[in-house]
């Protein structure tokens, strides 16, 4: 079965940490962008691009007044390892090439990382996490843009990077446990910064000691070898 790649409940599960730390990345560009662009064309970007990293680049750069060569240049560089990525995922993607250059679409950082570990499910994984990563990117984005401004944006947009990470280090763990404490992490530094924005320098090192904590059939293992 491991061979053959994961399911789509485990799918689910792997790219659901990712894709909310995409969705409040979404909120804040959003909320941002639409301070200085039209609403709707910030939903726009976010439905037709697909690619936050260029998204704030290209905004910060309309807002200095920049022309088109220099956004032509930061979008040709920004999207480089693009080229890179389809040519180790394309071994893998073994569908006709209309199929590839939809799938491409939705071929970002993290689904490129969830795809490559798919094994024979390459294709599938790339389908289901991009599309999932998509949906919250474009529903964050609407959020941001309608005014979901409720909490303070630099402390969420602080809160994106830790939790970024947090899901990419459950995305390596072996088991549903793994994948829940990641998630847990996540949940707590992103609680910690909307909460107790004061604490957030200690954010990532609360959430590794609550979810390093040993299970409780993990110490009954402890104690029971202890006393062989």
């Amino acid at each position: 079965m491991d061979g053959e790649g994961p399911g789509l409940r485990a799918t689910l599960i792997t790219t659901a940490p990712l894709a909310l730390a995409i969705g409040v990345f979404g909120v804040v560009f959003g909320a941002a962008a639409s301070a200085t662009i039209d609403p709707l064309l910030v939903v726009a970007m976010s439905a037709v691009v697909f690619s936050g990293s260029l998204q704030f680049a290209l905004v910060a750069l309309l807002l200095s007044g920049a022309g088109v060569i220099a956004l032509l240049v930061t979008t040709i560089v920004l999207n480089l390892r693009h080229v890179v990525f389809g040519a180790v995922l394309r071994p893998r993607i073994e569908v006709a090439r209309w199929r590839r250059a939809v799938l491409s679409f939705f071929m970002i950082d993290e689904s490129f990382g969830l795809a490559l570990v798919g094994g024979k499910r390459a294709t599938f994984v790339l389908a289901v996490s991009g599309v999932l990563c998509y949906f919250t990117w474009v529903t964050g984005t609407i959020l941001g843009v309608v005014g979901a401004r409720a909490v303070s944006l630099e402390e969420v947009s602080r809160a994106v990077f830790p939790i970024l990470f947090i899901g990419l280090a459950a995305v390596t763990a072996r088991g549903k446990e793994g994948m829940l404490r990641g998630l847990a992490a996540a949940l707590i530094v992103f609680a910690i910064a909307l909460v107790l924005p004061g604490l957030f320098d200690y954010a990532p090192i609360i959430a590794a000691i609550v979810v390093a904590l040993p299970s409780r059939r993990t110490a009954s293992r402890a104690v029971g070898g202890g006393n062989a």
